[in-house]
């Protein structure tokens, strides 16, 4: 029970920041819709009963899977095993996502159908599956991350140079939403499996950072392939506002069918083949197949809550909240408001604490939680408002921000120790968690719709990728500083 309460707490500490910051701005300065409003607070009631029932369910269900299936591949000692699995196993747990699910979907509404949900699924799943075979290759063959980090991100700009402005932001948001609260515990158990063939244990304990990194990497590259291959360009994106006539109750009950079809779906697979594998060589015992049973079905019933309270109250309040303040005279307060909901959405992150823990750990107390926490705070608000400035300035493009950060990312890899590295470049997950892929997602769009002559498909996407890129170049500074701190010290 302690374990329901402890995720019960997390998540609606995680979800109560946004809502109340709703709130006060309804009742002041953006008044809105009554039955909007409800169906926003419902939608939080959705979100935090769901994704409370998802994380235990991941907990119980997929997170043992995980492990077996690492603990699994790693038994043949086969490098090309090894990557076929991991390849394979990386596409089934992508398509599950729910971060995913929710960008992909705000792609298809967005563009009115031209781009379906299922196929962004099917492309970033095949690219994150592509780059986790590559990624635990690396581990095997102890590759240095940065090396592969500089080809890889090579390889992204210049992929850019060919891809459609439409499809960059998407391509970098798919990137973030990927590693979401499904992909990275799943992943994480199975670099930990994988590292272990490694016989030093320093190595082993290094490289089992970074696999998400690497694999986050392959929905870029896929998705810019899938732009180049497709010729795909001056795709039109609109945003429909929340109709307040569609009553309260009812939105939520017409998304449960479709919601539930595409949970079931995306979850087969992972039980298909884990039941395969039990059968073939795990011989897991009984009671704990029936413990992880009952895991996947919390997972499937708090991912339909989660997503079903995401579409049909959360994100359509915070499309018409960014929509209102960007038609609003005075342009400041919707980039003073984004930089607070920057700042509480990464404070509020339960993912966040766990990562300033660790990194204490392993700078054994010389960089302190709090200024870890601080220094996320102020990197993915600057994040959030700087999305928002790109919307507002014309000619302003996402790869103005994105180039540069990047190439600060990759160039202070070489100066950072590779613990760092791998944490940092992991973190944009943490970064870019459910409120940045439910709501700021939509407020961004909201503001682009309101914007005369702002473009919803290229200016309302791409703010997932801007908080996924502030602990990239936050924590490698953390890192560069703990070096100089350890180098005065003698360590």
């Amino acid at each position: 029970m302690s374990i329901v309460k402890l995720k019960f707490k997390e998540v609606f500490f995680s979800v109560l920041p946004v809502t109340l910051i709703v709130l006060i701005l309804n009742f002041t300065l953006v008044p809105m819709e009554p039955n909007l409003v409800v169906r926003f607070v419902i939608g939080a009631a959705f979100m935090i009963i769901g994704l409370t029932i998802f994380l235990i369910g991941v907990d119980v269900g997929i997170i043992p899977i995980g492990n077996a299936m690492g603990k699994g591949i790693t038994k043949s000692n086969k490098l090309w095993i090894v990557a076929l699995a991991g390849a394979l196993l990386g596409f089934i747990i992508s398509v599950a996502e729910p971060d995913l699910h929710i960008l992909a979907n705000q792609v298809e509404t967005v563009t009115a159908g031209q781009i379906p949900q299922a196929t962004i699924l099917v492309v970033v799943s095949l690219g994150i599956a592509v780059l986790l075979a590559v990624g635990l290759i690396r581990i095997v063959h102890k590759i240095p991350l940065y090396k592969l980090l500089t080809v890889l991100y090579g390889v992204i700009f210049v992929l850019a140079i060919f891809t459609s402005p439409e499809f960059l932001a998407i391509s970098f948001d798919a990137s973030g939403a990927t590693t979401g609260a499904l992909t990275v515990p799943f992943i994480l158990a199975l670099s930990l499996g994988i590292s272990k063939i490694r016989k030093d244990s320093k190595g082993s304990e290094e490289d089992s950072f970074g696999l998400v990194a690497v694999s986050s990497t392959g929905a870029i590259i896929a998705v810019m392939l899938m732009s180049i291959i497709s010729k795909q360009e001056k795709i039109s994106g609109s945003l429909e506002m929340a109709n307040s006539t569609s009553g309260i109750i009812r939105p939520f009950l017409e998304k449960i069918p479709a919601t539930t079809y595409e949970v079931v779906v995306a979850l087969l697979p992972i039980v298909a083949l884990f039941l395969i594998f039990q059968k073939i060589s795990f011989k897991i015992p009984k009671s704990n197949i029936k413990k992880i049973m009952f895991g996947v079905l919390f997972t499937l019933i708090g991912l339909v809550m989660f997503l079903v309270g995401v579409s049909a109250g959360f994100m359509e309040t915070g499309s018409v909240l960014g929509y209102k303040l960007a038609i609003m005279k005075n342009k400041s307060f919707i980039v003073v408001i984004a930089f607070v909901l920057g700042m509480v959405t990464i404070l509020a992150e339960p993912a966040v604490h766990v990562l300033t823990q660790q990194v204490e750990e392993v700078t054994s107390g010389t960089v302190s939680p709090n200024i870890v926490m601080v220094s996320l705070g102020i990197g993915v608000a600057l994040a959030v408002s700087l999305s928002i400035v790109r919307i507002l300035v014309p000619g302003l493009e996402l790869w103005h921000y994105l180039l540069p950060g990047y190439l600060i990312s990759i160039a202070l890899t070489y100066i950072v120790p590779e613990l760092f590295v791998g944490i940092a470049f992991d973190s944009g997950g943490v970064a870019s968690g459910p409120m940045a892929a439910t709501f700021i997602l939509a407020f961004a769009q909201g503001a682009a719709e309101g914007i005369e002559g702002a473009n919803v498909m290229v200016d309302g996407f791409g703010i997932i990728a801007m908080i996924a890129m502030a602990p990239l170049i936050t924590l490698q500074i953390l890192g560069f500083i703990y070096k100089m701190k350890s180098k005065r010290r003698g360590v």
